[in-house]
Order: structure tokens, then sequence, then C-alpha cells
């Protein structure tokens, strides 16, 4: 199995990391602007549509202000089983995002596709935080014909 990962610093608390990560508003301002569903209990499950297709995230652990993870239950075949997880640790002014796209049974292209992709959300998760406005689909960083 292969993952993706990314670090970025946000100059924000982890409690407002936490925030963007867990509910549907907070979602919907940094990833996908129609983003329903329930972020903030385990169990509960979350709906991301873009402009090119949709996952759905059933929410695995939360431990407010360190940790969120999830479980892809529908939406494209190589992401499905597959784990959605954020680390969130202080330094200084700064919240640590350690993410992690794990399980992917192997490096097929659109796997390549979805690491940059990722790489726009993160930034787009930062700003949200920080300035208060993100680049969710379908405003953000169009990369190749795929979106």
């Amino acid at each position: 199995m292969v993952n993706i990962l990314h670090r970025i610093g946000v100059e924000a608390a982890p409690a407002e990391v936490y925030t963007a990560l867990t509910t549907p508003d907070g979602l919907a301002g940094w990833w996908a602007s129609d983003t329903r569903g329930k972020g903030s209990d385990i169990g509960g499950l979350l709906q991301f549509r873009f402009v090119a297709g949709g996952f759905d995230m059933k929410v695995a652990d939360l431990m407010p202000g360190e940790h969120v993870r999830w479980e892809v239950v529908d939406g494209p075949a190589e992401w499905v089983g597959t784990h959605i997880d954020w680390k969130l640790t202080r330094s200084g002014t700064y919240t640590v995002v350690l993410f992690e796209h794990e399980g992917w049974r192997e490096p097929v292209e659109f796997m390549y596709h979805c690491s940059t992709k990722w790489a726009v959300f993160l930034l787009s998760l930062k700003a949200l935080v920080e300035t208060g406005a993100g680049a969710p689909d379908p405003h953000d960083v169009k990369i190749d014909d795929w979106n």
C-alpha cells in the first residue's frame, strides 16, 4: 500500500483548524462548496460533491484539537477503503497539520493527480483559517482535465 503525505503550518490555534475539518461550513470553506453531513461525531457521514464527482467519508476517529480520521466509503474505486488522516500539533504560533491519505493499493496516475490536488486544498485550508477565505471547489486551482 502507498500513501499521500503532506505537511503545512497554519498560523492559528489547533481548535480553529479542527473546526475547519469537522464542520460542514468549515469543510465547504476550503474543500468542496457542496458539503453535507456531520463531521463532529464518530460514525458521522460527510458527503463532498465536486464538479468532477464526489466522495462520502465516515468519521472514524476524533480527538478535539489533535486528530481527525475519515474512512472513504463511496467515491472512485481507488479511494474506497482508504483513510484520510489529520494530525494537529502546536508549534509556536502555528498549528502543524500532518496529512495522510493512506491505503492506496498502488500508485496509479490518479494518485499523482490527487496528491497535487490535496496540496492545492491544504493551501486553501490554510487560507481559510488564516484569512477567512479559502478556495474550495469549484473555485480551486485547476491542474489538469480531471480538475
